[in-house]
């Protein structure tokens, strides 16, 4: 019998693939660039968008977690950005492995001094944060690399950059 966590995996892997294509197209040279002086420099959102999966997965490992304020370190280097991904890849699938049906449905408490913020299945967590939060950041990342005049890689279809369909 399938359990809930393997159609999880599989969109891990499948969103990794294409997640990899937008990250690989990052320029080095362009780390410290912003739109906006509230927004993340693309160092920051790159290191952010690979290390999600891996860093929510760890939040996920225990019943509760502290919630802290959120401070984005930020890529010195375009080289280090896919082995932040792969790192976190590897960390969310070992993790995400272990949950079987009645954990990934146990209620998660995220607190902040000692305070429940949110207490939720952890099956929304892994949907909500995991994914859906990984995909809104590297869809911001798209835009990033459009202002940039990078070329963007097709995700869910073609881009005006690039179409898989012909």
């Amino acid at each position: 019998m399938a359990r809930i966590v393997d159609s999880f995996l599989g969109e891990l892997e499948q969103e990794a693939s294409t997640t990899r294509r937008v990250l690989e197209r990052v320029p080095g040279d362009k780390l410290s660039w912003r739109p906006h002086p509230k927004s993340m420099s693309l160092g920051q959102l790159a290191l952010h968008v690979a290390s999600t999966p891996g860093s929510v997965a760890k939040i996920l490992e225990n019943d509760t977690y502290q919630l802290q304020d959120f401070n984005q370190a930020e890529a010195k280097t375009a080289a280090e950005i896919l082995p932040a991904l792969e790192e976190s890849l590897k960390g969310a699938r070992a993790i995400l492995s272990t949950f079987d049906d009645q954990k990934l449905m146990s209620i998660w408490k995220g607190q902040k001094n000692g305070k429940d913020i949110m207490a939720v299945p952890r099956i929304g967590v892994v949907r909500g944060i995991m994914f859906n939060h990984w995909y809104h950041h590297r869809g911001q990342l798209t835009v990033y690399l459009r202002e940039l005049s990078v070329p963007v890689p097709s995700i869910y279809g073609p881009s005006a950059d690039e179409n898989p369909f012909v």
